[in-house]
């Protein structure tokens, strides 16, 4: 039997035009795919999570595909990932997306050297979480670093896991603060 049991996903789409300056030649889009699934862990402590981390890989590979087809694989500069835990579970349930949403990001981009950032929390139905994002071949290009809201209004329910991929098209519009640019990322920057 499935560990996955799938109630509701959701795709949004965000464009943003400026930020109070002039029109940017390019609209940044930002995508976040979320799917809502029971916690088959909500009550009760289990000691191995790995099986479920390993089952989640193709719920990972299903959001990180759907946001590629709404982007562009080749127009992804920047990723993340999130998970909001019912208050039934434990942060532990959240915390195995880590592995699952980052290597399918990773396996759906063509294996990008920078690490996924993420966020994570135990919260009660309704809760918005802000998510880190960083360009996908190096964390370390300060143009990058961005965030967006992830979250459902009827969303997690006490026994439910919220799980988010979020990837963006390009860096802040109007960045203009210095440090390592995207053209001059070398060998390890991603590591660093």
């Amino acid at each position: 039997m499935s560990l996955i049991a799938i109630r509701k996903r959701s795709l949004n789409i965000e464009t943003i035009y400026h930020e109070g300056g002039p029109p940017a030649d390019k609209p940044l889009r930002v995508a976040a795919a979320c799917a809502v699934i029971r916690n088959p862990y909500a009550g009760r402590y289990e000691p191995d999570l790995l099986p479920f981390m390993a089952e989640l890989r193709g719920l990972g590979t299903l959001l990180a595909e759907e946001l590629v087809a709404t982007l562009g694989r080749d127009n992804v500069e920047a990723y993340s990932k999130a998970a909001i835990v019912g208050v039934n579970g434990e942060l532990e349930h959240g915390a195995v997306w880590h592995e699952a949403g980052g290597w399918a990001m990773r396996a759906v981009l063509g294996e990008p050297k920078a690490m996924v950032p993420a966020a994570k929390a135990v919260a009660q139905t309704g809760y918005r979480l802000m998510v880190p994002l960083h360009y996908i071949h190096a964390s370390y290009v300060r143009s990058h670093y961005n965030s967006a809201e992830v979250g459902i209004q009827d969303a997690p329910r006490p026994d439910e896991i919220l799980f988010a991929l979020v990837m963006a098209d390009g860096g802040r519009i109007h960045s203009r603060l210095g440090g390592l640019t995207k053209d001059n990322v070398a060998v390890h920057d991603g590591q660093r």
